[in-house]
């Protein structure tokens, strides 16, 4: 098995489209994304989502990062998330994301 390994990334934050948007998230860049398909790949779950920890700001979670077909993989930021770390649409944000 391969061990886990920890990201540090920087991304805009940015509201899925649609009348009713309401999702918020992040895209994990375009190398971080490859290096993951590449060695988490198998581990997949539902939606092909791969589960991981974040730290962003003061706040640590545990969610799952998602494929996209014309995107890198998307890190969803819950409404508990935003707020705690006063985070609005088109800010960019640093966290640390890593495999479980």
């Amino acid at each position: 098995m391969t061990a886990k390994k920890t990201y540090k990334i920087t991304g805009k934050v940015w509201l899925y489209p649609g009348e009713t948007a309401s999702w918020h998230f992040v895209s994990v860049g375009k190398k971080e994304s490859e290096e993951i398909k590449e060695k988490y790949g198998l581990q997949k779950r539902g939606f092909g989502s791969i589960p991981v920890e974040v730290t962003l700001g003061k706040t640590k979670w545990q969610t799952s990062i998602f494929p996209s077909k014309d995107r890198p993989y998307l890190l969803p930021l819950k409404s508990e998330v935003r707020r705690k770390e006063n985070i609005r649409v088109g800010e960019e944000v640093a966290f640390t994301l890593r495999i479980r």
